[in-house]
């Protein structure tokens, strides 16, 4: 270890909350590997800033984002995991068992580990979205694009996944008000088609957000035009932010097999990462449905490969 000082010696540790982790505790206690869970400085991930949740089986009249991960929690803590507040610094995978530092100064090491680190969304930076984020604002539109049926919407970004958030939004929103940086976009050439084919989509090129408008939710957008510096104003009822997501992984920087975005990269079928022992689950290794219910999915396939792992390490394989 280093000549560290290891104060503690784990069988499974979780890095990380939100659905993947607490999912990967519960099965992970219920296998008896006593797991621990760190869950970083957001315990919950990102649905603790999302206001109604509605399409996560099991909740057949909606659920507040945060009280679902706190019953996400309590049911890991129920099942006899051990929960912690707190977040991992540094991280020693280059021996086993492996060695991780928490909260800076204490090291602790673990047979195994299990990543469900998220990832977070891009946002544009201005304080209107954050005071209005959960009210209007949202970097999900499948997960909230229902709640503005019949309604005005807006949308910016200029790639294939705000390609396909505008497409969806256009089958359930009167009209979709597309804001394009630039006079192209980054998106597929087919994806770009399909937007400027569809009839309740309006592209603005050159466009970026000047602020969005309203009080206690959102009511409209003003815009500005690259170009000639000409304002105007949107009436709306929803502003959708689609500029990508940034995995949190810079703590396994050199370590762990990313993609050219920065997530883990795992086995295909598998949470297995390219260190044995060391899982991934969750939207830290998931750039395409990064979904409640899809995290959670993978937190359980982790701690199940996490258990077999463990056991074939009992049986001296």
């Amino acid at each position: 270890m280093n000549q560290r000082n290891i104060s503690e010696h784990i069988k499974c540790l979780i890095i990380g909350s939100g659905p993947a982790g607490y999912t990967a505790a519960i099965y992970a206690a219920r296998a008896n590997m006593k797991p621990v869970l760190i869950s970083g400085l957001q315990p919950g991930g990102q649905l603790t800033i999302t206001t109604d949740v509605e399409n996560y089986p099991g909740y057949p009249e909606g659920i507040m984002g945060p009280q679902m991960m706190k019953d996400f929690e309590e049911q890991a803590r129920r099942m006899g995991a051990d929960l912690r507040w707190g977040y991992v610094n540094e991280v020693d995978f280059s021996q086993r068992p492996f060695a991780v530092q928490v909260d800076e100064d204490k090291w602790i090491s673990a047979e195994s580990v299990i990543i469900a680190t998220g990832a977070s969304a891009k946002w544009l930076g201005i304080p209107s979205e954050e005071r209005l984020n959960g009210y209007g604002v949202s970097a999900c539109a499948v997960c909230d694009g229902f709640f503005f049926r019949d309604k005005e919407v807006a949308i910016v970004g200029a790639g294939d996944t705000a390609c396909e958030e505008a497409l969806y939004l256009s089958k359930i929103c009167s009209k979709v008000h597309m804001l394009v940086r630039k006079d192209e976009m980054r998106a597929s050439k087919v994806m770009q088609n399909r937007v400027l084919k569809t009839e309740n989509i309006r592209v603005y090129w050159n466009t970026e957000t000047d602020e969005i408008l309203g009080d206690k939710k959102v009511e409209g957008v003003r815009i500005r035009n690259n170009r000639t510096g000409e304002l105007t104003e949107i009436p709306l009822s929803a502003f959708f932010v689609a500029i990508g997501h940034q995995p949190n992984t810079d703590l396994f920087k050199g370590t762990l097999d990313m993609d050219e975005s920065g997530y883990l990269v795992t086995e295909k079928g598998s949470t297995r990462t390219n260190i044995e022992g060391v899982f991934a689950c969750g939207d830290v290794q998931d750039n395409i449905y990064r979904q409640a219910v899809t995290a959670a999915g993978s937190g359980c396939m982790a701690a199940l490969d996490a258990e077999r792992y463990l056991a074939a390490l009992e049986d001296g394989q």
